[in-house]
Parts: C-alpha cells; sequence; structure tokens
C-alpha cells in the first residue's frame, strides 16, 4: 500500500546519499534543497507533479534519477537540468511527455544513461541536444515520435555510446557520409517497427564499420536488398540477429567460418529463397532460435537439419520445404521446445518415435501438409510427451481412429487435428486433460457421441463441426463456465437444446446449425450476455422466438477469435544492462525481452450471411455478431424485442412459419449488414427502413405483404425485384405492379407519335427458335429409330423409292402431254 510521503521528513538528513521513495504519494516536494549530498534518488511510479523539475537543479550532486512511471504529460520544463552537471543516470521512461526536448538537456555533460522511452517526444533527434551528449553509453529512444536518421553522422562523435535502442519512432532522411567512419562501436542497436515515407529501407551504412555488434533488431522496416552476410562476417561475437518482416531477397548465405556465439535468428517473412545450406548446423553451433518461416525456401528439411545440438526453437513454416520428418529428430535437437513445420510440402508417415521420447518438447505443428498418419508402435507403459502443451496437425491426410494415448499428454492446452480422416468415437482419454483449453476435430468422420465427461473440462474453445455424431448433448458441456466457443453444426445430433445452457456464462458463440435438435428454443439462451454469434438454423425448432434475445448484448467479443500462450524465447532474454558496466539502474530494467505466441490458434467459425457462407477468423470473427435461425418451424410473430437487438451485423428469419407483420423497430437495427425474413407467411407493410445505411442484403420475398416497397432511397435503391418477389400484394419499384392501380408498368419504351404501336403477344424471335429446335428433334428421331431397326429402315427406303419413283413418272407424263399442247 503507498505511503503519503513528505521531502521535508529527510531534510535534516545531510548525509543521505541514496533514496528510494519508489510507488509512494508524495504530497509535498518542499524540502528538495536539503538533501545536499543526494546520489540517488528513485522515484518511480509514485505520485508527483510537473513542480518538481523546476526545483530539481538543487540537488547538483545526483547522479542516478529515476522517475518512470509517474505519467506526468506535457512538455518536459525547459529548466534546471543545467545544474546537474554530475547526473549519470536519468530515467524518464513511461511518462507522456511530449513536445520536442528542453535545449539544456546539452549540459549534461557527464550523462552515461537516458532513457526516454515510452513517451511522445518529437523532433529530429540529429537537431536535439542529444548531439551534444558524448558521454553517452546507453541511449533509449524506443516509442516516441522522434525522426531518427538512419545514418546516424550527428552521432559519429559519440566514442563511448554502445547501446541504442530507437524502436517504434520515424525514420528520417539524411545523406549517408562514406568519408567519416563513427567513433563508436555499438553492441545493441535496435530500430524496429520505423515508420517511412519511403518505402523500403536499406541497411545503415554506418553497421559497415561495426566490429562489436551482439544484438541487432531491424525486424517490421521492409528492409529490401540480399541478405547482410557480412553482419556476421564483421561482428563475430554477434548473438541475436533479427530482420523478420522485411524483403530481403535471394539465398540466405553463411559465413565461410564458424559463429560460436549466434544462438538466436529471425528472418521470417522475407522473400529469401532457395535451399539451406548444409553445413548450417556447423556455422552456428550454439543456435538456439531459428526462424525461417513465411519464405520461399525449397528442398528436404532432412539434408540441413544437422549439428544444432542446442536448438530450442524451430519454425520453418510457410515455405516450400518437401520430403519427410527424420526420423531420430529430437535425439539431434534434445532441448528442442517449439517445432513448427506448418504449410510445408512434407509428406509420408509422422514418426512417433522421433517425438515420443522427448521431455522437452512443447508445441508441435504439422498442419497444412500431406501427412498421412502416425507410424510406429508404442509401449502402453511408455509415458511419452510428458510435457507436450500444443499438437496440431490439421490439414493433413491423417486416417485411422483417435489414438488413446493422446489421453496421457496431461499438460495439453491445444489440439488442432481439423480437416483430416479421423474415424471412429471420440475417445473418453480426452477427459483426463485437465489443462485443455482448445480443440478442434471438425471436418472428419467422427462417430457415435459426444463424451459426457467433457463437463469435467475447462475447455474455452470447442469445434466438433462437420462430422457424423449423433444422438443428444444432455450433460457434454454441464458446468462448462470457462466454454466462449461450441461448435457443433452439420453433423446429426437431435434432442433439445438443455436447460443447462444458460449457465455458461462466457459463451460467445453458439453454433447448432444443420442437426436434429427440436422443441422450442429455450429462453436460458437469454442468460448468456456474452453471447455473440447464435446459429440454430437448418434444425426442426418450432414454437415462438423469444422475446428475452432483448436481453443479449450481441456486443463485439475480443476473446473469442484465438487462444494463445505466450513462449519466451529462452535466447532472445539479455539484460543489457550487461553491456554498460556499473550501471546502478539495472534493478529498474532486468532485461530487453521479446515473446512470441506459442500457442496461436486463430480458431475459424462459419455463418452463413447475405446469402453466402464466410469463414470468420481473426479481428473479422471479433467484431462479428449476428442470430441465423433459418429453415425451422417457428411461428407466431416476430418480436418487436428483435428489432432492438442494434448490435447485429446480420439476422435471418427465412423459411420458418412466423406471422404478423414485420415490427416498425427493426429501424434502430442500425449496425445491420444483411436482413432476411424471406419465405414465411408476414403481412401488413414494409416499414420505412432506409436509416439501415450498412444493410447490404435484404430479402422479404414469397410473404403476404402488400402495399408499397421502402422508398428508393440509400441502400435500397440498389435492391432488385428479386428481394420482394413472390408478394402479389406489393406494388412499386422495382416491381412491376405501379401503386396507382393494378396496371402493370412498361419495361418498353413508349410508342412515338405518328407510329403504330403493335399489339401482338407472339414473341416471333421465341418463335422460331422454338420451330427450329423442334424440326431438328423430328428428324434425329426419325434418324435413330432407322438406326436401330433394320426392317423399318427397308420399309422406309422403299417408301421413298416408290414415291420417288411415282413423282418420276408423273413430272414425265405431264411434262409430254404440255409440250404436246404448245405443239398444238
Amino acid at each position: 500500500m503507498p505511503l503519503t510521503i513528505t521531502i521535508e521528513k529527510f531534510r535534516n538528513m545531510n548525509n543521505l546519499e541514496e533514496l528510494d521513495l519508489s510507488a509512494n504519494s508524495i504530497e509535498d516536494i518542499k524540502g528538495l534543497d536539503g538533501l545536499k549530498h543526494i546520489q540517488h534518488l528513485y522515484l518511480d511510479y509514485s505520485s508527483l507533479n510537473n513542480s518538481f523539475f523546476y526545483k530539481v537543479g538543487v540537488m547538483s550532486s545526483l547522479r542516478v534519477l529515476t522517475l518512470s512511471g509517474i505519467w506526468f504529460n506535457g512538455n518536459l520544463p525547459d529548466q534546471g537540468w543545467s545544474k546537474l552537471s554530475y547526473l549519470q543516470e536519468l530515467d524518464l521512461s513511461g511518462n507522456g511527455f511530449n513536445g520536442t526536448l528542453p535545449s539544456c538537456f546539452g549540459d549534461l555533460t557527464s550523462i552515461r544513461l537516458l532513457d526516454l522511452s515510452f513517451n511522445q517526444f518529437t523532433g529530429n533527434i540529429a537537431l536535439s541536444p542529444l548531439t551534444n551528449l558524448t558521454t553517452i553509453e546507453f541511449l533509449i529512444l524506443s516509442y516516441n515520435n522522434f525522426e531518427i536518421p538512419s545514418s546516424f553522422v550527428s552521432f559519429f562523435n559519440h566514442s563511448k555510446l554502445k547501446v541504442l535502442l530507437g524502436d517504434n519512432n520515424r525514420l528520417g532522411d539524411q545523406i549517408e557520409c562514406r568519408t567519416w567512419t563513427p567513433r563508436f562501436q555499438l553492441q545493441v542497436f535496435c530500430l524496429s517497427n520505423s515508420r517511412s515515407n519511403k518505402p523500403g529501407m536499406k541497411l545503415p551504412q554506418f553497421l559497415f564499420y561495426q566490429y562489436d555488434l551482439r544484438i541487432v533488431d531491424l525486424s517490421n522496416n521492409a528492409l529490401v536488398g540480399k541478405f547482410p552476410v557480412w553482419l556476421l562476417k564483421n561482428n563475430t561475437r554477434l548473438e541475436v540477429l533479427t530482420l523478420r518482416k522485411g524483403h530481403l531477397t535471394g539465398p540466405f548465405l553463411l559465413p565461410s567460418c564458424p559463429s560460436p556465439f549466434v544462438s538466436s535468428i529471425d528472418i521470417s517473412d522475407n522473400h529469401l529463397e532457395g535451399q539451406i545450406l548444409t553445413n548450417i548446423g556447423l556455422i552456428f553451433p550454439n543456435l538456439r532460435d531459428l526462424n525461417m518461416s513465411t519464405n520461399l525456401f525449397e528442398g528436404y528439411i532432412t539434408i540441413f537439419l544437422g549439428d544444432m545440438r542446442f536448438l530450442e526453437v524451430l519454425d520453418l513454416s510457410n515455405n516450400n520445404f518437401s520430403g519427410q520428418i527424420p526420423e531420430h529428430l529430437t535425439i539431434r535437437f534434445p532441448y528442442l521446445r517449439f517445432l513448427k513445420l506448418s504449410n510445408n510440402n512434407l509428406s509420408g508417415l509422422i514418426p512417433l518415435s522421433s517425438f515420443a521420447n522427448s521431455t522437452s518438447l512443447e508445441y508441435l505443428y504439422l498442419d497444412n501438409n500431406h501427412f498421412d498418419h502416425f507410424v510406429g508402435k508404442l509401449p502402453n507403459n511408455m509415458s511419452f510427451f510428458p510435457n507436450l502443451l500444443a499438437i496440431g496437425i490439421s490439414n493433413n491426410h491423417m486416417s485411422g481412429k483417435l489414438p488413446r494415448w493422446i489421453g496421457n499428454m496431461s499438460q495439453l492446452l491445444g489440439i488442432n487435428l481439423f480437416s483430416n480422416h479421423l474415424e471412429g468415437h471420440i475417445p473418453i482419454e480426452l477427459c483426463k486433460l485437465d489443462s485443455l483449453e482448445f480443440l478442434d476435430l471438425s471436418d472428419n468422420n467422427l462417430s457415435g457421441s459426444i463424451p459426457s465427461c467433457f463437463n469435467r473440462l475447462n475447455m474455452r474453445h470447442v469445434h466438433l463441426n462437420q462430422n457424423k455424431l449423433r444422438g443428444p448433448l444432455r450433460f457434454s458441456f454441464y458446468n462448462s463456465s470457462s466454454l466462449v466457443t461450441l461448435d457443433v453444426s452439420d453433423n446429426n445430433l437431435n434432442g433439445t437444446i438443455p436447460r443447462w445452457i444458460g449457465t455458461l456464462l462466457e459463451l460467445s458463440i453458439l453454433c447448432l446449425k444443420l442437426n436434429n435438435f427440436e422443441g422450442e428454443i429455450p429462453v436460458q439462451l437469454c442468460q448468456l450476455k456474452q453471447l455473440s454469434i447464435l446459429d440454430l438454423s437448418q434444425n426442426n425448432f418450432s414454437g415462438l422466438i423469444p422475446r428475452c434475445f432483448i436481453d443479449i448484448p450481441f456486443e463485439t467479443s475480443y476473446s473469442k477469435s484465438s487462444v494463445e500462450t505466450n513462449l519466451w524465447g529462452a535466447d532472445i532474454l539479455y539484460s543489457i544492462w550487461k553491456f554498460v558496466k556499473g550501471s546502478r539502474s539495472s534493478h529498474h530494467y532486468a532485461m530487453i525481452s521479446e515473446r512470441f505466441r506459442a500457442l496461436d490458434v486463430q480458431q475459424e467459425v462459419g455463418f452463413t450471411t447475405k446469402y453466402e457462407f464466410y469463414s470468420y477468423k481473426g479481428k473479422t470473427l471479433d467484431y462479428m455478431s449476428g442470430v441465423d435461425l433459418s429453415c425451422n418451424h417457428l411461428t407466431g410473430e416476430i418480436p418487436i424485442e428483435v428489432g432492438k437487438l442494434s448490435n447485429i451485423h446480420a439476422l435471418n428469419l427465412s423459411h420458418n412459419d412466423l406471422t404478423g407483420s414485420i415490427p416498425t423497430t427493426f429501424s434502430h437495427l442500425r449496425q445491420i449488414e444483411s436482413l432476411d425474413l424471406s419465405y414465411n407467411n408476414l403481412n401488413g407493410k414494409i416499414p420505412q427502413l432506409i436509416e439501415l445505411s450498412n444493410l447490404e442484403v435484404f430479402s422479404v420475398a414469397y410473404n403476404n405483404l402488400s402495399g408499397p416497397t421502402p422508398e428508393r432511397k440509400a441502400q435500397f435503391a440498389t435492391f432488385e425485384e428479386s428481394s420482394y418477389e413472390g408478394n402479389s400484394l406489393l406494388c412499386g419499384l422495382p416491381l412491376k405492379t405501379n401503386c396507382l392501380g393494378t396496371v402493370p408498368t412498361s419495361t418498353m419504351p413508349k410508342v412515338l407519335d405518328g407510329e403504330v404501336e403493335y399489339d401482338g403477344f407472339i414473341d416471333m424471335e421465341v418463335f422460331y427458335v422454338s420451330f427450329l429446335v423442334s424440326y431438328i428433334i423430328v428428324l434425329m428421331g426419325i434418324v435413330a429409330v432407322l438406326f436401330i431397326n433394320p426392317h423399318w429402315r427397308r420399309a422406309w427406303f422403299h417408301l421413298i423409292e416408290v414415291c420417288m419413283t411415282t413423282w418420276y413418272y408423273f413430272v414425265l407424263d405431264n411434262f409430254v402431254k404440255f409440250l404436246s399442247n404448245r405443239s398444238v
């Protein structure tokens, strides 16, 4: 609990040299002038106002001053700093300061460490007082709005500079100075996520003159050019190289000599191509993290996965690698924790023996390849995969039954096996997995019922859709209070929706589509305040639509799109303070760190809207909300409360037996994009809904509606006749019926004066086409009959012969008579 403290209490401590008042409430700063011998003052996360800076100069003996996390806001006062000529370490991080740096910062002539991160400072650092701080060793500018010139020419005289962190700022332009080499030798250089007005960024030229780099992070800068192998050649003590999310092209070249200090390389999300050199294990013998994902690499992975014995993280996903998984992979890499080979062209069998004995493997991802099935026989008493947290082998060609030994992986958080050819029952051994959060067995051929013991688990996301499961839900998910997603659509489940559904208070997505559920829609659904997607379509539900749906906010939810746990890269945790010897602030800053999502499952949920079946995932799933009750046997009127669900994006009540009028409250569906009320028995007039500015699809077809269609304004000007067809008493555009009478509105142009209007009802073009088609059909029929029956064929030809002979003599006789008459 923070204490309320006044500085006055320490006024009489004349010999006080170090004072730590962090995380306290400082009520009054009077008495600062009494701390004449104070050298170290720590005020982080305390309550302090800007008046402190106007008196900071009275503590002229200060060596270390830390003021992080106080959130002062506003501009940093431009006074008092010039008197702190002995100050060596100043921490102003996390305060929300804005504006440019005060000019008197240039008077901090003894400063070694300056941390300005996590503020909103602006200005070009090449024109700031930082250029005068030639004693600086450790400079942190991350997460501001500084303009940082990539050449750093203005800092070439800072001979003591060792650590420079400038992540998440704006990258400025500055002409490279090729004739002037920097006097500093950096050990840490981080300039990731820098915004630039120009597309692409070239590596700063001054890096060619650096020979003592240990950590380099230039990720997410759209770097262009070839892979900078010279960075590895020039800096023999380099430990971490991160160049992800760029536009690097060409092969991944390696230095000719081993780099024993390199422990982490991340070149993911580039355009590197070709095969990986087979000696990569010899060049980087102590490599622990290797991420080459999302490139254009190819070849067999068995060739280059060699002697990297200490490897812990290996990500080769999203490339064009082929071949099989090496049989003794985990023997080669005994410390391997994370393996991701997803989205390649790997094939063959998955050798269980390659993974089963691994005591370190935690994450295994083999999705989107061409694997057939597991191979390898395991002893029944074997405790394999003891520490596995996630397994993903979705979208392969896995066949057979789900192995029962999967229940022995007691630490599992996620199972992703969708889009395979698995069959048989869901093994009840899954109920042993007490830590399981994500289960996706969708798009397989699983049969039987859903195990009732699932109610003992704390699963958050369950996908069992597109299988052949049958039977009622019963108690399968009873008391599953953590459940966020339940998708069992497209199965053969039956029975009613159990009343315990109302106890699933975290449920956000409920998909029961394409089953044989029946009975009324339970009012217990209205207790699900987190619900955003409800799909009960294509079942046998009957009765009324619950009025209590108004109690469900249908708001967007940010917990439904993914499940993730973070894996801290073991060799990306570096205490940068070790590069600044003698720093007294190291207890405030333990390390620079980076973590990546190890269990990063973006779940996918299908939902029909705008006449199309869409798959929603990621952020689009977060923002999606809708209700689909179509293709059931619901009766009664549409409750006016449904029109007050202002947050839903899609509403489908089509193909039911609903009666009554369309509620006027539908004008409140301000977020609606798709509204389908077709194929019901609705009557009355269509209310004015032109305020629904987001509406893209609208249908009230095949009802008993009457009166005029909505005004042809805004979105309603785009809807075709198909949106209203099947309502004989509707009139107005786009229908052909005029609301002023029963005369149909002609689509032909009016006849001009003096022209005769044709009043026929036969379309001659259609007549000619139909006549020609009929003639061809008759002719082909005659030919077919004559070809099949030889007797009829002979009779036909005989008839033709007789007709031709008769016609010949008829013409001949008459021609002779004609000539005789003319001669007479």
